[in-house]
């Protein structure tokens, strides 16, 4: 059977649902007062004025954070990132991902960081397309950073030994990171 594009469509929405509904499972929701309902454009609860979340001046955000993919066990094979990012989530635009991995040595294996162009590719691990962002060299040290730009889906992989370390190793996860935080 093949996959199909409503099978990814689902996926993705599922996906997302579930990282939106653990990212803000413990946020507090803003209660507005009774007489906020103003429906005036520039003065209304859904106008573009200070105070509004995505408001650029809004003074409830947070500064963009590092959070280093993996936590102490870093990028490497066999461990569920899946799982990583939906627990450290959610994940803003202008958050970065800090990838950390041993070079490559006699008693290591390479590993690298692909940004593959959609869900399709990231469900398949299908490296064809995808877009090499660091190197088997740039994950040691401080490790490579990776800011997220966009508001848009970043579906990351290891592309090493030919895609078998998403494959079969884990080495793949998607965030899908948020305009900005608040907080109430």
């Amino acid at each position: 059977m093949g996959f199909t594009c409503a099978q990814g469509v689902l996926t993705l929405l599922v996906l997302t649902a579930s990282m939106l509904a653990v990212g803000t499972a413990s946020r507090p929701i803003a209660v507005r007062p009774a007489n906020h309902w103003n429906f005036g454009f520039n003065n209304s609860f859904w106008g573009p004025r200070n105070g509004h979340p995505f408001h650029p001046n809004n003074n409830n955000t947070r500064p963009p954070k590092k959070f280093i993919v993996g936590g102490s066990d870093h990028w490497r094979y066999g461990f569920n990132y899946t799982d990583w990012a939906l627990n450290n989530g959610p994940f803003y635009v202008n958050d970065t991902l800090v990838f950390k991995y041993d070079p490559p040595s006699k008693t290591t294996f390479p590993h690298s960081v692909y940004l593959l162009p959609n869900l399709r590719s990231f469900l398949t691990c299908d490296l064809s397309r995808a877009e090499q962002v660091a190197t088997v060299a740039q994950g040691g040290g401080e490790g490579f950073e990776f800011v997220l730009k966009n508001w848009w889906p970043h579906y990351f992989a290891c592309g090493e030994h030919d895609g078998l370390h998403c494959k079969e190793g884990m080495m793949k996860f998607f965030v899908m990171p948020l305009l900005g935080p608040y907080h109430g």
